[in-house]
């Protein structure tokens, strides 16, 4: 019987964890508490009753949305506290400072020019830069601070559609407690504008800047580094400015011109930039276990399964029909822990890493915890 694969641990001191946890615990206290806050401000103005009809009515397909942009991260799967961070950012910090800023600048206007002017400012002007302002901050976050957890622009867009996410949840329980106000038939009529025809609105807009921190990522050049990501926040700022003024500005007629017209074709665009990025990843993956086929640490079938997203689902589904859920947890284990030997390999190349990292270690650990998965995936 084999042993279990060891965790890839990068050792810090116990006072260091110890002030990481505090903080942490810190950090989600403050979020959570801005989260209720919201909430208690949407239920002052829509009530309990239609608060909690928007709250199950916003939150219902999120699970559906959430399996959809982690079905995308083939090759690496980020960490779940990541991706819980992310989310919750949006929901919780993003939302409220988008809140407060958007109703303090909108009321501002309306003092000055009207209460028209006031909403549409708000909407076409503030909402978009404060919103995807917020969004994207915990992607700079990440970006800066968490290297070897953001390689690319799939890592891009995995966590800004995660953040946005959060974001359109916590707006839509507004959106529907509002209508759920006016009857049955209304809450209906908005969830259909909201979380069918346009559920991804938000994680489009955001992962523009998600895809301009990857390109930042993935280059060596400094004016891309520089650019891109300035680059894909005033696009996603752009994108949601015309989104909005579709539907506060021109009417019905517009804002369906707009969706056929702008809306589709950039969710089409972004499809393809999704598929151009898996084939990246997918090359980096290739390229960087090669060593590994040459002096026969993996088989050929071995290396041809870890380069493609066929090759994974295929092999993944063997391991479950011949050796059940533990010889498929235990693929799915190994296929992780290739890809990112894979892409710690990449960053050391282009000198991403932090300087007290001994990359040599981490290399070691990655390939003795896969050598137990080999011999355990080997022996069924």
């Amino acid at each position: 019987m084999s042993m279990p694969a060891p965790t890839i641990v990068i050792r810090t001191s116990p006072q260091i964890s110890a002030i990481r946890l505090v903080l942490a615990i810190l950090a989600g206290l403050i979020a959570l508490f801005l989260g209720l806050l919201v909430l208690l401000l949407i239920g002052i103005e829509t009530g309990p009753i239609a608060l909690f009809l928007g709250l199950l009515t916003a939150t219902i397909p999120v699970p559906l949305y959430i399996a959809l942009v982690l079905w995308i991260d083939r090759y690496e799967a980020e960490p779940l506290w990541m991706l819980a961070t992310a989310f919750f950012w949006g929901a919780l910090i993003a939302t409220f400072f988008a809140f407060l800023l958007n109703t303090g600048t909108g009321g501002a206007v309306a003092l000055l020019a009207g209460e028209q002017a006031g909403e549409a400012f708000s909407a076409v002007i503030s909402a978009p830069i404060v919103e995807e302002t917020g969004k994207a901050l915990i992607l700079f976050i990440f970006f800066f601070w968490k290297k070897d957890e953001f390689d690319g622009v799939v890592d891009g867009i995995v966590y800004a559609s995660m953040s946005a996410l959060g974001f359109a949840m916590t707006e839509n329980i507004l959106y529907y407690g509002r209508a759920a106000l006016g009857g049955g038939g209304s809450l209906t009529a908005i969830f259909i504008i909201r979380g069918f025809f346009a559920p991804f609105s938000h994680p489009l807009f955001t992962s523009l800047t998600g895809i301009g921190l990857g390109l930042a990522r993935q280059s060596t050049n400094t004016a891309v580094k520089l650019l891109t990501p300035v680059i894909g926040l005033l696009m996603a700022i752009f994108m949601h400015s015309i989104w909005n003024g579709s539907a506060v500005l021109g009417g019905g007629g517009l804002f369906l011109l707009t969706y056929i017209l702008v809306m589709v074709p950039a969710f089409i665009i972004m499809l393809v930039v999704i598929a151009l990025a898996l084939r990246r990843e997918g090359q980096v993956v290739r390229e960087y276990l090669v060593i590994d086929l040459e002096r026969g640490f993996l088989t050929s079938d071995e290396y041809r399964q870890l380069g493609s997203i066929p090759g994974r689902m295929g092999s993944s589904f063997n391991s479950l029909s011949q050796a059940g859920v533990k010889g498929w947890r235990a693929r799915m284990r190994f296929n992780q822990l290739a890809s990112e030997l894979a892409f710690h390999r990449s960053r050391v190349a282009r000198g991403v890493h932090s300087a007290n990292q001994d990359v040599l270690e981490v290399e070691t650990a990655y390939l003795h915890a896969l050598q137990g998965l080999l011999n355990e995936l080997r022996s069924r």
